[in-house]
């Protein structure tokens, strides 16, 4: 074989090297993509499963916004449908942020100033080119300097001007062109009863953005719902319309924006509409309302006015409060705190001082609450008594069923009346009857059909503390307990916001022993309690001892009127004693009573003349209580009136309980059969 030339065998060497180097280079090529693979599918993998829902929700935030559509809130009517608050249609002038331009958000807000000034009419006030300018929420001043407050987003409508009269709506509309980003929406107003029907019970509503100057505890319940609201949403403050805001609100809606990364709206909106509220239908008859209402204004001013020796006794009372409760339900059907007020002041975009003046010793609801009296300076205020006040002589028919529960005496047994009872230490303490007035003999039942004090403390009183008063304080808990089994010093309830328990002072042991306080406390001294409460235990000796939750609500609807819940009585609790012992009470209870003359029904009553030192007063005032049920046999009705300063409880009082007694036979009659249906 022939031998190659040398040159040749490097030349193969050299072709094999290459080939080596090019194997190595796609190998490395390969192996680079390989990792480059591996690396762009484990980012992949890790943006999907770890970062992914975190970007969704960014992608989300950054390019659907949701506005929340406030629902028509439900409206609050009396039981026949008559309307007590109510929600009406409205139109309202919103802003929307389209421009950052300073100067063109300046000069929209002064030429929509120039606008609104010229259709004001005489008198009225007028928004000024600031206040516009600031509702507009531009995130700058109109001197350009940025605002403290943080800007609501640009596509988010700024009120500027609520509920539009006719003449302004069509005016705006007209020059729309001259004022981009301004436009006219359809929103709900609330509003109240003219003839400020149970004003204090219904309650009022306030923007959601006022809770921010409240200090009131109850309205905690909206703490962490500030996303749920908008700040000019109006929502419950008090009353019922605090109590079923739920109800009342119904449900948010949305409305979802596509937006730019300037906020801008860049597509059409979604919508998911709101559900209206829902209705309530109130126990009340508002006719019978009003006539509880109309009865305590016109008896102020009889009692204001009156030259009779003993009605003129009242001269001094400023306020009234009644309610009244169906006895074998617990419904209240009228429930009156006079002086009133007109809630709709609530609905103005702002609450001047001196409107709140006006309203402020009115707005609280004095048949539950201590509502001061209506007197401007301070001094001469804390010289008369607030709503609350001592019950008096009807706490008598309760005094004797404790005596007769505690085997104290018997139905039967007697006690003489000297008029005058002493007592304590080297008998220095001494209470009489009303005058001084001896009664002679006493059965229970005439005890307390004279209104016996002495009585009270001798058969009552000094017993329970002489079974008790071994064991220091003991007489007194034993006294407490029969108090609060009928709903005396504990809350009816009711449910409604600040409602008051009751003042004990029988349990001040620093400024009166034991023994004074059983004493005093059997005559209706040493406690006060709320109008409300009076008629819960005015409403138990009616039923003989069944205590009912007060009852505001007969009917829950849709808001077109489709049944929700109807409502039914709630027994709290219920106390228990011999038949023997209700008769005593009821026989005692029945008698005549001024302002009764030629009531058709048999009926239990208990007046009251509750005394109470106030501070700057040599003299106690007092106050007149009135407590009754009708009929006599099977109740159907308790009533209970309070009039601070009011005098004898049965001139200052009776006669504003007879006419809540006639319209309600009216309405609902008394037994059964609503006497309208025969006129």
């Amino acid at each position: 074989m022939p031998l190659k030339p040398l040159w040749e065998d490097e030349e193969e060497k050299g072709k094999r090297k290459r080939r080596k180097i090019h194997a190595l280079r796609i190998n490395l090529y390969f192996f680079a993509v390989f990792l480059l693979f591996s690396i762009l599918i484990v980012r992949l993998a890790f943006l999907q499963f770890v970062e992914g829902p975190q970007y969704a929700e960014e992608e989300k935030r950054l390019q659907r916004r949701p506005v929340v559509l406030t629902p028509i809130r439900g409206n609050i009517l009396d039981i026949e449908g008559a309307p007590i608050a109510w929600t009406r249609s409205s139109h309202s002038l919103v802003y929307e942020l389209q421009s950052r331009q300073k100067d063109v958000q300046v000069e929209l807000a002064n030429r929509l100033a120039d606008m609104l000034a010229g259709l004001a009419k005489p008198g009225e006030t007028v928004l000024t080119a600031e206040e516009i300018h600031k509702r507009m929420d531009t995130g700058y001043n109109m001197d350009g300097t940025k605002t403290n407050k943080p800007m609501q987003y640009m596509f988010w409508q700024r009120r500027i001007l609520p509920d539009l009269s006719q003449d302004k709506m069509a005016f705006l509309a007209e020059h729309r062109d001259e004022l981009p980003g301004f436009a006219i929406i359809e929103e709900s107003t609330r509003v109240y009863d003219p003839d400020t029907t149970a004003v204090q019970l219904v309650g009022y509503v306030r923007p959601f953005k006022g809770l921010a100057s409240q200090t009131l505890g109850y309205l905690k319940v909206y703490n962490g719902k500030e996303e749920e609201y908008l700040s000019d949403e109006y929502i419950g403050f008090d009353g019922l319309e605090f109590l079923y805001q739920k109800e009342l609100r119904g449900q948010t809606g949305r409305k979802i924006f596509p937006v730019n990364s300037q906020d801008q709206i860049v597509g059409r909106a979604e919508i998911e509409p709101p559900v209206k509220g829902q209705n309530l239908y109130l126990t009340l008859n508002k006719q019978v309302q009003l006539a509880a209402e109309q009865a305590i204004e016109d008896h102020l001013v009889t009692l204001q006015t009156s030259r009779d020796p003993y009605v003129s006794l009242g001269r001094q009372a400023l306020a009234g409060y009644a309610v009244a409760m169906e006895v074998d339900t617990g419904r209240v059907m009228a429930m009156a705190s006079i002086p009133d007020y007109d809630p709709n002041v609530w609905l103005a975009e702002k609450l001047t001082t001196e409107v709140w003046d006006t309203i402020k010793w009115f707005e609280p609801n004095g048949t539950i609450r201590d509502r001061q009296p209506s007197i401007p300076d301070e001094k001469i205020r804390r010289q008369h008594p607030s709503s609350l006040v001592p019950l008096g002589s009807t706490i008598k028919p309760l005094t004797v069923l404790v005596g007769l529960n505690e085997k104290l005496f018997g139905p039967n047994d007697t006690y003489y009346d000297t008029g005058e009872l002493r007592y304590g230490k080297d008998n220095l303490a001494r209470i009489t009857n009303s005058d001084g007035y001896a009664n002679g003999s006493l059965t229970p039942v005439r005890a307390i059909r004279v209104s016996s004090n002495t009585f009270m403390g001798s058969m009552i009183g000094l017993r329970l503390y002489n079974k008790y008063g071994r064991t220091p304080g003991e007489a007194i808990n034993v006294w407490d307990r029969y108090m609060k089994s009928f709903g005396l010093g504990v809350s009816t309830g009711s449910g409604l916001p600040l409602e008051h328990e009751g003042i004990l002072e029988y349990r001040n042991t620093k400024s009166s022993s034991d023994q004074n306080a059983l004493v005093m406390g059997s005559f209706g001294q040493q406690a006060r309690y709320t109008t409300l409460q009076l008629a819960q235990y005015a409403m138990m000796l009616g039923n003989e001892g069944k205590r009912y939750k007060p009852q505001f609500v007969d009917r829950i609807t849709t808001y077109d009127n489709q049944l929700v819940k109807a409502m039914e009585p709630e027994l709290l609790d219920e106390v228990s004693f011999p038949a023997a012992y209700w008769n005593v009470l009821k026989e005692g209870m029945r008698s005549e009573v001024s302002g009764f003359e030629g009531f058709p029904y048999a009926f239990a009553r208990k007046t009251g003349t509750s005394q109470q030192n106030v501070p700057g007063r040599t003299e106690p005032v007092d106050n007149a209580v009135f407590i009754a049920y009708a009929p006599l046999d099977q109740p159907k009705l308790a009533v209970a009136v309070v009039v601070p300063e009011g005098g004898f409880g049965r001139y200052g009082a009776a006669p504003i309980a007879r006419h809540i007694f006639d319209a309600y036979d009216q309405y609902f009659g008394l037994d059964g059969v609503p006497k309208r249906s025969k006129e």
